[in-house]
């Protein structure tokens, strides 16, 4: 490099200037070019179906939303097992449970059905039902059947009649109470204010059969059974009387006994004290001494007592009766 050259250099920086180049044509669009923008604008569009063209069948039928539903709660079981937690196992997870528990401790499903362990017995008033409430609840959700058929009618007639007794008892209750009231009840003999018979033998009235003497008698006067013959016990004032004492023969000894004809079947013609009468039958023994027949009869005012037939009848021997003794409820029961 010479000196001129040097001296001729410019420090100046420099600039580059754009070229002048004349802009280049465009490409002249093509067919194909257009038919693709064509069909890059056309999908673009939202589809529209054609209303003249046929409705095409889905391939699957259109079904309703689902509905909603909660998760079923999980069951945590217990982060530790008791030591002492050794009874008999849980029918639906197998954990074991003390006798005493109604309901598993682990998954807290019902014990009764459970088994290796004994009933516990029932209270009496659901013993009293016919195994009502025996038969398993019903789960959740389930809808237990109709009660139709037999069983449903017995059970309507028994309610009919258990109906029907716990009326009648309502209707009743005074009778159900005096006649308790007699069961328990203290005797006290009690004597008729007046006496009357169909006919009498001589010496031997009506009287001598209520006088409380056992020796003494009462008999009709003729022989063989004296059936129809009637002797009656009057009282002034209406006596409810709750047994009878008869003692037949002419006398309690058993010497005596084949002395006159014992009475077998008397007929009680009972007398109340609203005036109704009504009949006893009273079958008696061949024995000697006292017989005692219950006798509850209510509030009477008199007693016939007719013989019906006799033991040991025959041509010379009459029926006889030594005692008829009454008795009610003593006065110490009012106390």
């Amino acid at each position: 490099m010479t000196d001129q050259d040097v001296e001729e250099t410019d420090t100046t920086p420099t600039i580059p200037t754009r070229s002048q180049q004349p802009p280049a044509a465009m490409p002249a669009s093509s067919p194909s070019s257009s038919s693709e923008d064509a069909a890059r604008a056309r999908a673009l569009l939202i589809p529209v179906a054609d209303p003249s063209a046929p409705a095409a069948t889905p391939d699957v039928a259109p079904v309703l939303p689902g509905r909603p539903s909660a998760a079923r709660p999980r069951v945590n079981g217990p982060n530790a097992e008791p030591a002492d937690e050794t009874g008999p196992p849980c029918p639906w997870c197998s954990t074991g449970n003390r006798p005493d528990r109604h309901f598993c401790r682990r998954c807290a499903m019902s014990l009764t059905d459970r088994t290796n362990v004994p009933d516990a017995p029932r209270p009496w008033w659901r013993r009293m039902w016919w195994g009502a409430g025996e038969r398993p609840a019903p789960w959740a959700g389930d809808r237990p059947g109709l009660r139709r058929g037999i069983g449903q009618i017995f059970r309507w007639i028994a309610w009919a009649l258990a109906l029907g007794l716990v009326v009648f008892a309502l209707f009743n209750v005074d009778t159900a109470w005096n006649a308790a009231r007699d069961h328990f009840a203290k005797r006290a003999q009690v004597s008729p204010d007046s006496m009357a018979a169909s006919r009498s033998f001589k010496d031997h009235d009506p009287q001598k059969a209520f006088d409380k003497i056992s020796n003494s008698w009462w008999g009709p006067g003729i022989s063989g059974d004296a059936e129809g013959e009637w002797i009656e016990a009057r009282f002034s004032e209406p006596t409810r009387l709750l047994d009878l004492m008869i003692t037949s023969g002419i006398s309690s000894r058993s010497t005596d006994l084949t002395e006159a004809a014992l009475p077998h079947r008397i007929d009680a013609v009972i007398t109340g004290a609203d005036g109704k009468k009504f009949t006893r039958q009273i079958v008696l023994d061949q024995m000697s001494g006292a017989q005692r027949r219950k006798f509850r009869v209510g509030e009477v005012s008199n007693v016939r007592f007719i013989i019906r037939s006799a033991y040991g009848a025959g041509d010379k021997k009459q029926v006889s009766i030594a005692e008829i003794e009454f008795f009610r409820r003593s006065t110490s029961n009012d106390v």
